[in-house]
């Protein structure tokens, strides 16, 4: 349990990588995005905690130096995209293959039907961008526009979009959060959840909404013949 919350706490991430915290930040944005095992990764959460880091009040608190806003502000997004597209080239590249792999504590196959379903259900153009609010189902999004073969420059232009309106929100929102009110990070981790909550309602909801589907059952049985 205490493990799960380290992962899910910002303030951890950010104090474990210290200098090195901005690059770590675009570098965890990339994997989140790119690759399958980055699925874990708090990118709502990180970004709006880079976003209140940079203010050197709040980085003095957390006892690191201020991360580059700047920086943040020009590379994350790139990184987002970058990682996108990497998904989207493995997907279109090894196909189904590529979740074709046992159920393990972190890969679940129904995180990949979940990318499914909102593809199916929203369209290529509107699941790419809307699943850049949704934890997990971000990651694997990209690959599951590869197997079902969305056009690239399609995705790439989609891809851009969302990528860039998600992180910069975020960025921008953590940025004033952390400039107007004062020992912001004693209520991090409780915002945390909030995003993680928040995030999650449109899953949760379709999850309520299919299991109120009824299936009607056959009449009777038939046969086809020639």
């Amino acid at each position: 349990m205490d493990v799960l919350l380290e992962l899910l706490d910002p303030k951890w991430w950010l104090g474990m990588l210290g200098p090195l915290a901005t690059i770590g930040v675009i570098a965890i944005i990339f994997a989140e995005t790119g690759l399958l095992v980055g699925f874990f990764l708090p990118g709502d959460s990180l970004l709006v905690a880079a976003g209140i880091f940079s203010s050197a009040a709040a980085a003095q608190g957390l006892g690191i130096a201020p991360l580059s806003f700047p920086t943040l502000l020009i590379f994350t997004p790139v990184a987002a995209v970058a990682g996108a597209q990497f998904g989207h080239f493995l997907g279109g590249r090894f196909g189904r293959k590529l979740f074709e792999k046992p159920d393990s504590r972190l890969f679940k196959k129904e995180h990949v039907d979940k990318a499914e379903f909102y593809f199916e259900k929203f369209g290529p153009a509107k699941a790419v961008v809307a699943a850049r609010f949704m934890p997990i189902v971000r990651t694997f999004m990209n690959p599951v526009a590869g197997v079902l073969e969305m056009d690239p420059r399609r995705f790439f232009v989609w891809n851009v979009v969302g990528g860039v309106v998600w992180v910069e929100a975020l960025l921008l929102i953590g940025y004033f959060l952390g400039a107007k009110v004062e020992n912001i990070d004693k209520y991090l981790l409780p915002g945390v959840f909030v995003i993680i909550a928040l995030s999650l309602i449109p899953i949760v909801r379709e999850v309520i909404k299919s299991r109120r589907v009824v299936v009607p059952e056959p009449k009777g049985r038939h046969h086809a013949g020639r």
